[in-house]
Order: structure tokens, then sequence, then C-alpha cells
């Protein structure tokens, strides 16, 4: 057998959640509501459908390994040339492919405890030695803490802003000051996954409005634009960055249909209006369940809601209970945080049913 790097061994895989069909069969429910992964409940950008649909066609051919079309209107959108732009099989795509190209021997990641597990998996599985800055009581980003954990080894600092799974900011101001901090030699990824959800925030350091040359800003069409299933991410940086991970990159990645889709979104404004208005509305009138419910969930600024427990056994207890009741939401221990739940924003009639659920599953 060959040898496994000791990283790999002893790395803990990602656990999704079971299909929705296999969960009905185990509870002998009719009705199965999904709130657990963050999807947009309104489906995919129906302008990306369409484009989909009329690529068939072509799907005998490679895509477009440069992806020219996709980053030359990205590009255009916001106000970069096409040399800064990258795209990717989603945001963590691109990560991987960071990590590929910048880690050396001696060098070191640092983020945040308990932020976005993909990229947790990506690091541990880098097998450099990485290093995780508690957050403060307010489970926010500690970046006064973080930046004085940068050593003359530190190489990768990864920032999600809003944060994966507390939905939680860290303000302009904030980020202002920890970049004074931040050796030039040192790349930060900015993640950005959720950016369309802060729209209005005015504290809200938007990674595009600064121009630091060892600063990747990564965003995603899985969440806003509902394309989660295809796969399909990008990201803005100096084009010497960008350069260098072009040769690293996967050469026909994105997929084709992954292109095009991604393409015809970025048009589809109608369709991201509704996202963004829907969630709001949505996150409203969760958030007031919850609290006439005894909780006290966190301030998000995404698509979902982090609602703490009084303990862990609470809280997989009242995730369980949820489940009976046909609502699938996010227990986050495998994030770190084994007293907290996350409740991804639906449709009015899925937030009811979740709200419903809730209340049974309080009462038993």
């Amino acid at each position: 057998m060959p040898l496994v790097p000791k990283a790999i061994k002893e790395l803990k895989p990602y656990s999704p959640g079971k299909p929705i069909e296999e969960v009905k069969r185990e509870l002998g429910l009719d009705v199965v509501v999904k709130l657990a992964s963050n999807e947009n409940p309104w489906g995919p950008s129906p302008m990306a459908l369409k484009a989909m649909a009329g690529a068939e066609a072509g799907l005998h051919r490679y895509p477009d390994m440069m992806a020219m079309e996709l980053r030359g209107h990205l590009a255009e959108r916001f106000g970069v040339e096409r040399e800064n732009v990258v795209v990717g099989s989603g945001s963590e795509g691109i990560m991987a492919c960071i990590m590929r190209t910048f880690l050396c021997d001696e060098d070191e990641i640092l983020t945040a405890a308990n932020t976005f597990v993909g990229f947790m998996v990506l690091a541990r599985g880098s097998g450099k030695k990485l290093t995780l800055v508690p957050r403060r009581p307010d489970y926010r980003y500690d970046l006064e803490a973080m930046a004085a954990a940068v050593n003359e080894y530190t190489k990768i600092i990864y920032l999600a802003n809003p944060d994966n799974p507390t939905g939680t900011i860290f303000t302009r101001d904030e980020f202002d000051l920890f970049m004074t901090a931040v050796p030039d030699r040192c790349l930060v990824i900015y993640d950005e996954a959720y950016f369309e959800f802060t729209a209005g925030e005015e504290s809200f350091p938007d990674s595009m409005s600064y121009r630091y040359d060892n600063v990747i800003t990564l965003r995603t069409f899985s969440k806003a634009y509902g394309l989660a299933g295809i796969r399909i991410g990008y990201g803005f940086a100096h084009e010497n960055l960008i350069v260098n991970l072009m040769k690293v990159k996967p050469p026909f990645e994105p997929s084709s249909l992954a292109q095009v889709a991604g393409l015809a979104a970025l048009d589809d404004v109608e369709f991201l209006s509704k996202t963004v208005r829907g969630t709001a509305e949505g996150m409203a009138v969760l958030v007031d369940g919850l609290k006439k419910a005894g909780f006290n969930p966190l301030a998000s600024y995404t698509n979902f809601i982090a609602v703490p427990t009084d303990s862990a056994e609470q809280c997989a207890t009242l995730c369980r209970r949820l489940l009976e009741n046909g609502a699938v939401v996010r227990p986050l221990p495998a994030f770190g945080f084994p007293d907290l739940f996350r409740v991804t924003v639906g449709t009015p009639e899925e937030n009811t049913f979740f709200l419903q659920a809730l209340d049974k599953a309080l009462s038993d």
C-alpha cells in the first residue's frame, strides 16, 4: 500500500447531511424541509437555467480553459482587468489551488477558530502548521489577536466575512487596522461567499474597495445566484497572483455549463434582487420566531442564522426533535460549536414550517 501522509490519515472528512428522500423513509414523513446547507430556496437563476439548456449541444467540446468570456464579464462588472480574475469549481476549488500554488516547506496557515469547515479541511490536508485564534465572546473574529499571532512563517491568512457558520462580520475599521499589521509576504484569502447579503451594511469592508497586492477576494455563484450544484466561484487579485494561480489550476475547470451559467447569472438582476429581498424578509420572521421561543440568535449578515443553546446536550436534543418533525437544520459540533445550530432562511412556507416544527420540538 502507498504511504498515506500523516496529515491525511488524521484528517476528519466533512460529513454532509443525509439525502432528503432517505430522511423521509427513515422517519416515515411525507414532508421534510431542508434548512441546513445555506442553499438558495428560490432555486437557480432562471437566466442561468436557460443559458445551460442552450449550451447542451456543445458538451462534446472541452471548456474554454482560460474562461475568457466569463472572466471578462466579471472584470467589467467589478471594475478590474481580466488579468485580475480567476474562476474555479466553487470558491473552495480556488482555495485548493491557492494552497498548491503558494505554500512552501515551512510555511504556516493562520485563521480564526471554528470558521468555514471547507477551508479547515483544505488547511489540515495541506500538512502545514495551522494556527487557530480563539474568537471573541460575541463569536466574532478577534482580528487584533490574529494580527498578534502572525509570525515569520505565516504565509496564508484566511478571513471569511461574513463568517460561516456564525453569520457575523468584522468591520471596515477592524480590517483596516488588521492589514497594517500583515506583512506583504503573507497572502490574505478574503472569502466573501455571502457578499450579496451585506448590501446596505455601511460598516462592512467590501474588499473590492481596497487595492492590496497580497489579498485575494473569493466569491461564489452558489448562494445568491442559486448555482450550488454547478460549482462555480471566482476571485479577484493582483495580476501576479492570478498568473501563478493559472499555472496550477486544473486546465478545464470550471465546466462549460458552469461558465455559461455564471455568465447569465451575472445579468439576472431580477433574480438576485428577489433572493436578497426574500432573504431579508425571511430573516426577520425567523429571528422574531426564535426570540419568542426563548433563543437569542446571533446577528447575521448572510442567508442563515446561528442559534446558541444552553448546552451541547440541549442542542443535540433539539436538532433531533426538529428532524423528527421534518425540519432539517445543521448542528455545529463539526465547526467547533457543539451548543449552536444553524438554520437557513427559506421561502415563507419553509420558514413557517420550521417555526411550527420548533414549537412542536420544544413542546415534546
